[in-house]
Protein backbone atom coordinates (compact mmCIF):
# COMPACT_ATOMS: atom_id res chain seq x y z
CA UNK A 1 0.00 0.00 0.00
CA UNK A 2 1.57 3.29 -0.94
CA UNK A 3 1.99 5.91 2.21
CA UNK A 4 2.31 9.63 2.40
CA UNK A 5 4.64 10.61 4.84
CA UNK A 6 5.65 14.16 6.46
CA UNK A 7 8.88 15.22 8.24
CA UNK A 8 9.37 18.09 10.16
CA UNK A 9 12.67 19.20 10.32
CA UNK A 10 13.84 17.15 7.70
CA UNK A 11 16.82 19.51 6.51
CA UNK A 12 18.28 19.04 9.46
CA UNK A 13 21.72 16.70 10.60
CA UNK A 14 19.75 13.88 11.82
CA UNK A 15 16.40 14.54 9.34
CA UNK A 16 18.59 14.77 6.64
CA UNK A 17 20.19 11.10 7.13
CA UNK A 18 16.63 9.93 8.25
CA UNK A 19 14.97 11.36 4.44
CA UNK A 20 17.71 9.26 2.26
CA UNK A 21 16.31 6.38 4.57
CA UNK A 22 12.70 7.12 4.02
CA UNK A 23 13.60 7.38 0.32
CA UNK A 24 14.50 3.52 0.08
CA UNK A 25 11.32 2.76 0.68
CA UNK A 26 9.31 1.22 -2.09
CA UNK A 27 5.82 1.91 -0.68
CA UNK A 28 6.38 5.60 -0.30
CA UNK A 29 4.22 7.44 -2.47
CA UNK A 30 4.83 11.00 -1.50
CA UNK A 31 7.53 12.76 0.81
CA UNK A 32 6.59 16.27 2.72
CA UNK A 33 10.00 18.18 4.68
CA UNK A 34 8.59 20.63 6.46
CA UNK A 35 11.58 22.59 7.96
CA UNK A 36 12.08 26.44 8.65
CA UNK A 37 15.94 26.87 7.88
CA UNK A 38 16.50 27.63 11.49
CA UNK A 39 18.95 25.14 12.16
CA UNK A 40 18.59 23.02 9.27
CA UNK A 41 20.08 24.19 5.79
CA UNK A 42 18.93 23.26 2.08
CA UNK A 43 22.69 21.94 1.65
CA UNK A 44 21.68 18.68 3.71
CA UNK A 45 18.95 18.05 1.14
CA UNK A 46 21.21 18.98 -1.80
CA UNK A 47 21.58 15.70 -3.10
CA UNK A 48 18.25 14.42 -3.09
CA UNK A 49 16.61 14.63 -6.91
CA UNK A 50 13.97 12.25 -6.28
CA UNK A 51 9.83 12.77 -7.62
CA UNK A 52 8.27 11.90 -4.79
CA UNK A 53 10.25 14.18 -2.40
CA UNK A 54 9.11 18.12 -1.74
CA UNK A 55 10.59 20.76 0.55
CA UNK A 56 7.81 23.18 2.20
CA UNK A 57 10.02 26.26 4.06
CA UNK A 58 7.55 26.64 7.24
CA UNK A 59 7.56 26.56 10.85
CA UNK A 60 6.25 23.01 11.82
CA UNK A 61 3.55 24.53 14.53
CA UNK A 62 1.90 26.51 12.02
CA UNK A 63 2.49 24.69 8.29
CA UNK A 64 -1.01 23.79 7.13
CA UNK A 65 -2.11 21.58 4.29
CA UNK A 66 -5.05 19.94 2.40
CA UNK A 67 -3.56 17.04 2.44
CA UNK A 68 -3.29 14.08 5.10
CA UNK A 69 -0.56 11.87 5.94
CA UNK A 70 -0.20 8.12 6.75
CA UNK A 71 3.00 8.80 8.93
CA UNK A 72 4.41 12.08 10.72
CA UNK A 73 7.76 12.07 11.82
CA UNK A 74 8.42 14.95 14.12
CA UNK A 75 11.67 16.10 14.74
CA UNK A 76 11.98 19.48 14.19
CA UNK A 77 13.61 21.50 17.34
CA UNK A 78 17.30 22.45 17.81
CA UNK A 79 18.91 19.83 19.97
CA UNK A 80 22.58 21.59 20.63
CA UNK A 81 22.28 24.26 24.24
CA UNK A 82 23.30 27.18 22.55
CA UNK A 83 20.71 27.07 19.91
CA UNK A 84 17.71 26.35 22.23
CA UNK A 85 18.67 28.58 24.92
CA UNK A 86 18.57 31.53 23.19
CA UNK A 87 15.20 30.78 21.91
CA UNK A 88 13.07 28.92 24.43
CA UNK A 89 9.65 30.34 23.02
CA UNK A 90 10.50 29.47 19.65
CA UNK A 91 12.10 26.07 20.68
CA UNK A 92 9.35 25.00 23.25
CA UNK A 93 6.55 26.19 20.20
CA UNK A 94 8.47 23.92 17.95
CA UNK A 95 8.62 20.72 20.31
CA UNK A 96 5.00 21.52 21.82
CA UNK A 97 3.35 23.49 19.74
CA UNK A 98 4.77 21.58 16.09
CA UNK A 99 2.77 18.41 17.71
CA UNK A 100 -0.48 19.59 18.68
CA UNK A 101 -0.52 21.13 14.82
CA UNK A 102 0.72 18.21 12.99
CA UNK A 103 -1.34 15.79 14.70
CA UNK A 104 -4.56 17.43 12.58
CA UNK A 105 -2.75 16.97 9.22
CA UNK A 106 -2.46 13.02 10.41
CA UNK A 107 -4.77 10.49 8.75
CA UNK A 108 -6.91 7.98 11.02
CA UNK A 109 -5.11 5.30 12.01
CA UNK A 110 -2.09 7.25 10.74
CA UNK A 111 1.46 7.19 12.87
CA UNK A 112 3.08 9.50 14.83
CA UNK A 113 6.35 9.40 15.33
CA UNK A 114 8.51 11.87 17.92
CA UNK A 115 11.97 12.21 18.27
CA UNK A 116 12.16 12.56 22.09
CA UNK A 117 15.66 13.32 23.87
CA UNK A 118 18.10 11.27 26.56
CA UNK A 119 18.27 15.27 28.34
CA UNK A 120 14.88 14.44 29.96
CA UNK A 121 16.57 12.33 32.11
CA UNK A 122 18.11 15.79 33.70
CA UNK A 123 21.64 15.24 35.53
CA UNK A 124 20.98 11.48 35.98
CA UNK A 125 21.19 9.70 39.30
CA UNK A 126 21.05 6.42 37.66
CA UNK A 127 23.47 4.90 35.59
CA UNK A 128 22.60 3.63 32.76
CA UNK A 129 19.13 5.33 32.54
CA UNK A 130 16.39 3.20 31.76
CA UNK A 131 13.29 4.57 30.11
CA UNK A 132 11.61 4.16 33.23
CA UNK A 133 13.69 6.33 35.06
CA UNK A 134 12.04 9.78 35.53
CA UNK A 135 15.07 11.84 35.71
CA UNK A 136 16.67 14.13 37.71
CA UNK A 137 15.64 17.72 36.15
CA UNK A 138 14.95 21.29 36.91
CA UNK A 139 12.13 22.49 35.00
CA UNK A 140 13.74 25.87 35.67
CA UNK A 141 16.68 25.49 34.61
CA UNK A 142 18.57 27.15 31.71
CA UNK A 143 18.07 23.70 29.77
CA UNK A 144 14.25 23.62 30.25
CA UNK A 145 12.84 24.83 27.08
CA UNK A 146 14.75 22.01 25.68
CA UNK A 147 14.14 18.89 27.91
CA UNK A 148 10.82 20.22 29.19
CA UNK A 149 8.92 20.55 26.06
CA UNK A 150 10.82 17.12 24.90
CA UNK A 151 8.71 15.94 28.44
CA UNK A 152 5.26 17.88 27.56
CA UNK A 153 5.58 16.48 23.99
CA UNK A 154 5.77 12.98 25.37
CA UNK A 155 3.04 13.27 27.75
CA UNK A 156 0.55 14.96 24.98
CA UNK A 157 1.80 11.64 22.41
CA UNK A 158 1.04 9.25 25.08
CA UNK A 159 -2.35 10.99 26.50
CA UNK A 160 -3.42 10.67 23.28
CA UNK A 161 -2.20 7.41 22.59
CA UNK A 162 -4.64 6.40 25.62
CA UNK A 163 -7.59 8.34 25.30
CA UNK A 164 -8.02 7.90 21.21
CA UNK A 165 -5.90 5.05 20.18
CA UNK A 166 -3.40 6.95 18.66
CA UNK A 167 -0.31 4.98 16.92
CA UNK A 168 2.82 6.68 18.67
CA UNK A 169 6.76 5.71 18.24
CA UNK A 170 8.57 7.59 20.72
CA UNK A 171 12.52 7.54 21.10
CA UNK A 172 14.85 9.06 23.54
CA UNK A 173 17.74 9.57 20.96
CA UNK A 174 21.29 10.14 22.91
CA UNK A 175 24.02 11.78 21.67
CA UNK A 176 24.77 12.04 18.31
CA UNK A 177 27.39 13.45 15.80
CA UNK A 178 28.74 12.88 12.14
CA UNK A 179 28.16 14.81 8.98
CA UNK A 180 26.14 17.44 7.88
CA UNK A 181 26.01 19.00 11.58
CA UNK A 182 26.04 22.48 10.80
CA UNK A 183 29.81 24.03 11.93
CA UNK A 184 28.34 26.71 14.11
CA UNK A 185 26.11 23.53 15.87
CA UNK A 186 27.87 24.02 19.28
CA UNK A 187 28.14 20.66 20.51
CA UNK A 188 31.36 18.81 21.62
CA UNK A 189 31.98 16.88 18.85
CA UNK A 190 31.73 19.36 15.99
CA UNK A 191 32.94 22.17 18.35
CA UNK A 192 36.57 20.43 18.66
CA UNK A 193 36.54 19.23 15.46
CA UNK A 194 35.95 22.90 13.43
CA UNK A 195 38.79 24.33 16.82
CA UNK A 196 41.33 22.23 15.38
CA UNK A 197 41.02 22.51 11.82
CA UNK A 198 40.80 26.13 12.09
CA UNK A 199 42.74 27.94 15.39
CA UNK A 200 44.03 24.93 17.09
CA UNK A 201 42.60 25.31 20.00
CA UNK A 202 40.04 22.91 21.53
CA UNK A 203 37.94 24.17 24.02
CA UNK A 204 36.88 21.83 27.16
CA UNK A 205 34.26 23.23 30.16
CA UNK A 206 34.80 22.07 33.05
CA UNK A 207 37.25 19.45 33.48
CA UNK A 208 36.36 17.69 31.17
CA UNK A 209 35.22 14.60 33.15
CA UNK A 210 31.66 14.44 31.97
CA UNK A 211 31.27 11.92 29.87
CA UNK A 212 28.00 11.18 26.91
CA UNK A 213 27.43 7.83 25.14
CA UNK A 214 28.68 9.02 21.58
CA UNK A 215 26.61 7.75 18.91
CA UNK A 216 27.66 7.96 15.20
CA UNK A 217 24.66 9.05 13.06
CA UNK A 218 24.41 5.94 10.95
CA UNK A 219 23.66 3.84 13.98
CA UNK A 220 21.78 6.25 15.25
CA UNK A 221 19.18 6.57 12.18
CA UNK A 222 19.40 2.77 12.10
CA UNK A 223 17.89 2.51 14.86
CA UNK A 224 14.97 4.91 14.27
CA UNK A 225 14.10 3.41 11.14
CA UNK A 226 13.67 -0.12 12.29
CA UNK A 227 11.53 1.28 15.14
CA UNK A 228 9.60 4.14 13.37
CA UNK A 229 8.51 1.86 9.96
CA UNK A 230 10.67 -0.58 8.97
CA UNK A 231 10.43 -3.63 11.90
CA UNK A 232 6.73 -4.94 12.85
CA UNK A 233 6.83 -3.74 16.69
CA UNK A 234 3.70 -2.87 18.90
CA UNK A 235 5.74 -1.15 20.82
CA UNK A 236 4.86 2.76 21.03
CA UNK A 237 7.79 4.08 23.10
CA UNK A 238 9.48 5.51 24.86
CA UNK A 239 12.92 3.64 23.76
CA UNK A 240 16.27 4.90 24.37
CA UNK A 241 18.18 4.79 20.83
CA UNK A 242 22.25 5.30 21.59
CA UNK A 243 25.48 4.09 22.18
CA UNK A 244 26.10 2.65 25.73
CA UNK A 245 29.72 3.31 25.50
CA UNK A 246 30.69 6.17 27.42
CA UNK A 247 33.38 8.63 26.95
CA UNK A 248 34.59 11.62 29.15
CA UNK A 249 34.52 14.99 27.18
CA UNK A 250 38.37 15.10 27.94
CA UNK A 251 38.68 12.16 26.08
CA UNK A 252 37.15 12.90 23.19
CA UNK A 253 39.05 16.33 22.56
CA UNK A 254 42.20 14.91 23.54
CA UNK A 255 41.52 12.33 20.77
CA UNK A 256 40.47 14.53 18.25
CA UNK A 257 43.10 17.13 18.40
CA UNK A 258 46.16 13.72 18.11
CA UNK A 259 44.29 14.43 14.66
CA UNK A 260 45.81 17.48 14.48
CA UNK A 261 49.54 17.85 15.15
CA UNK A 262 50.12 21.06 17.52
CA UNK A 263 46.77 21.72 18.95
CA UNK A 264 45.96 21.75 22.19
CA UNK A 265 43.55 21.85 24.62
CA UNK A 266 42.05 24.86 26.79
CA UNK A 267 39.85 24.65 29.91
CA UNK A 268 36.93 27.12 30.30
CA UNK A 269 34.01 27.49 33.33
CA UNK A 270 32.05 24.69 33.28
CA UNK A 271 28.36 25.56 31.92
CA UNK A 272 25.69 25.76 33.95
CA UNK A 273 23.98 22.68 34.75
CA UNK A 274 25.88 20.42 32.29
CA UNK A 275 25.01 16.84 33.00
CA UNK A 276 27.72 14.93 34.37
CA UNK A 277 27.11 11.72 33.02
CA UNK A 278 24.84 10.55 30.38
CA UNK A 279 24.41 6.29 29.12
CA UNK A 280 21.43 4.79 27.85
CA UNK A 281 20.31 1.53 29.22
CA UNK A 282 19.35 -0.47 25.52
CA UNK A 283 18.01 -3.48 27.37
CA UNK A 284 14.91 -2.77 25.79
CA UNK A 285 16.33 -2.00 22.13
CA UNK A 286 17.99 -5.18 22.29
CA UNK A 287 14.64 -7.11 22.85
CA UNK A 288 12.67 -4.68 20.48
CA UNK A 289 15.19 -4.49 17.59
CA UNK A 290 17.47 -7.93 17.64
CA UNK A 291 20.92 -7.40 15.90
CA UNK A 292 20.52 -3.60 16.44
CA UNK A 293 23.63 -1.74 18.00
CA UNK A 294 25.96 1.30 17.76
CA UNK A 295 28.61 -0.55 16.08
CA UNK A 296 30.67 2.36 15.00
CA UNK A 297 33.34 3.30 17.85
CA UNK A 298 34.09 7.07 18.57
CA UNK A 299 37.69 6.71 17.10
CA UNK A 300 36.22 5.58 13.66
CA UNK A 301 33.17 7.46 13.82
CA UNK A 302 35.33 10.77 14.85
CA UNK A 303 37.93 9.96 11.99
CA UNK A 304 34.50 10.41 9.48
CA UNK A 305 33.14 13.41 10.88
CA UNK A 306 36.46 15.04 10.99
CA UNK A 307 37.31 14.24 6.91
CA UNK A 308 33.79 16.15 6.20
CA UNK A 309 34.50 18.59 8.01
CA UNK A 310 38.16 19.27 7.03
CA UNK A 311 36.61 19.21 3.13
CA UNK A 312 34.05 21.65 4.18
CA UNK A 313 36.17 24.00 5.73
CA UNK A 314 38.02 23.83 2.40
CA UNK A 315 35.63 24.16 -0.08
CA UNK A 316 34.73 27.57 2.02
CA UNK A 317 38.16 28.81 1.18
CA UNK A 318 38.58 28.23 -2.10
Amino acid sequence: MSRSVLVSGGCGFLGSHLIDRLLRRNDLERLVVVDNLWTGTRDNIAHVTDPRFSLQIADADSFSSGERFDEIIHLASPASPIWYMREPIRTIKANIGGALNLLMLLKPGGRFCFASTSEIYGDPQVSPQPESYRGSVDCTGPRAAYDESKRCTEALLFEQQRVSGLDVRVVRIFNTYGPRTRMDDGRAISNFVIQALTTGVLTVYGDGSQSRSWGYVDDIVEGLERFFWRDSISHRGPLNIGNNHEVSVLHIAEFVSSLVPGSSIEHQPPVPQDPTNRCPDLTLARHLLPGWEAKTGYQEGIARTFEWFRQRIAATRM
